[in-house]
């Protein structure tokens, strides 16, 4: 990689290689983890894969989830790929659209969210 791909992302599209993200990529992958929200509590991160800033709030968050104990589904949604399902998430969830963005759900709602260096497990 080179120097500039590493500071300003490089023109391919990176993903998530931990193991613990559902991929949202469908409206029945953001209709399944609103459901999953009535069991149990849902993080859903939304993220830039051409942004410096989301991936590197991306890579601190997984670090933090790696050494959570907190039970919680984690969801991951690629934004510039599913921009669509970001602009349905922003009007079903009544949260203004971020990214980086981190939205957490109880019984079907966003009870909090959080953008850019505002994003921790802590939210959770």
């Amino acid at each position: 990689m080179s120097f500039f791909n590493k500071i300003f992302g490089s023109s391919e599209e990176e993903k998530s290689s931990e193991t613990f993200w559902k991929a949202i990529e469908t409206e029945e992958d953001l209709d399944k983890a609103i459901a999953e929200s009535h069991i149990k509590k849902v993080a859903i991160f939304k993220h830039s894969t051409s942004c410096y800033i989301s991936k590197t709030v991306l890579k601190n968050f997984e670090r933090e989830v790696r050494n959570s104990d907190k039970d919680v589904s984690y969801y991951f949604l690629d934004l510039l790929a599913h921009r669509n399902l970001s602009n349905k998430i922003a009007d079903s969830l009544d949260v203004t659209h971020q990214s980086p963005q981190l939205l957490v759900l109880e019984n079907g709602i966003s009870v909090k969210n959080a953008s850019h260096q505002s994003i921790s497990v802590d939210l959770l």
